[in-house]
């Protein structure tokens, strides 16, 4: 495998179309809209450009509208992938279409892996994802050499939809944990707690990792932006989780909260801030300014 197509070039695609450049592999990038690339990367005009030919097809777009636009719309994925050819999806979209685009994909000869990944703007660039696989052992072991342009580690899962729910239930962690630092910092600061001195508390005691460390210090610096995942697709994330916990008939209660904090969030005009953001409304229902500056 040694030509890539990578469709879809936000914060994320940018950086992984990049490092596939630098690890040597023939890339093909392409995006519904224009949008200022590396020079290194070259620029296909349609997905079929960027598509036809190419050993593997990585998507990775915002929600399954667009990816639904572009894996089973005319001349997408589906129509101009050759049979054999290798499509990893990773974006975070939800388990239906991962389920329908395994099926779609298998009726047409060509391979499918879910891969959705942890990390910022600022990992991918550095190629410092998580990456979480699921798919045949042929074809994740075929995929290696591309996940090690990108990510430090690979968490393999049985199959495409659990990969995707795996995602789907870190990000609910995520969430909740910046859900979490928000109620604890409002309290806090109410009783005359300063947010940084419990920040340097929990995270320096019972809650070290890099993860909360950074979701704890926006919340307590009350810091949204520039985001690094913005609030609008947190939302769509966590509504994503939930809607997996439904099919799987099991109850996610603090997934109902997030979501009605981060409603609120996006109808006060914040869908754009980054989603610990959702600390905002907390703040503002214990009666304090969104933010302290």
């Amino acid at each position: 495998m040694t030509t890539i197509a990578v469709l879809g070039l936000g914060q994320m695609g940018r950086p992984i179309a990049r490092n596939l450049c630098v690890a040597g592999f023939a890339v093909r990038a392409w995006n519904r809209s224009s949008v200022a690339l590396d020079p290194m990367v070259p620029r296909a005009a349609t997905i079929a450009d960027a598509v036809v030919g190419a050993d593997v097809v990585l998507t990775m777009l915002a929600d399954d509208a667009a990816t639904e636009a572009v894996v089973f719309g005319e001349n997408g994925v589906l129509d101009r992938a050759a049979s054999g050819a290798l499509h990893v999806a990773m974006s975070t979209i939800s388990l239906a279409i991962v389920d329908r685009m395994g099926a779609a994909h298998a009726e047409r000869g060509q391979r499918f892996v879910a891969a959705p990944v942890f990390g910022r703007p600022d990992a991918a660039a550095a190629a410092q994802l998580w990456i979480v696989p699921g798919g045949t052992e042929t074809d994740l072991a075929a995929l290696a050499p591309v996940f090690a342009a990108l990510g430090r580690g690979t968490w393999p899962m049985p199959g495409p939809r659990e990969a995707m729910l795996a995602k789907l239930l870190g990000n609910f962690l995520l969430a909740g944990t910046a859900e979490l630092f928000a109620e604890a910092f409002t309290v806090g600061e109410k009783g005359g707690l300063t947010p940084e001195s419990l920040l340097a508390l929990y995270t320096g005691t019972l809650f070290g990792s890099p993860a909360v460390q950074r979701y704890g210090g926006s919340v307590a610096s009350t810091v949204f932006e520039p985001a690094g995942f913005p609030l609008r697709l947190g939302l769509k994330d966590v509504g994503l989780a939930l809607e997996a916990a439904r099919s799987l008939e099991a109850p996610l209660p603090i997934g109902n909260l997030l979501c009605d904090h981060m409603t609120t969030a996006m109808a006060r005009g914040r869908g754009h801030i980054d989603w610990a953001g959702l600390a905002t409304v907390v703040r503002e229902n214990a009666g304090l300014p969104p933010t302290r500056s």
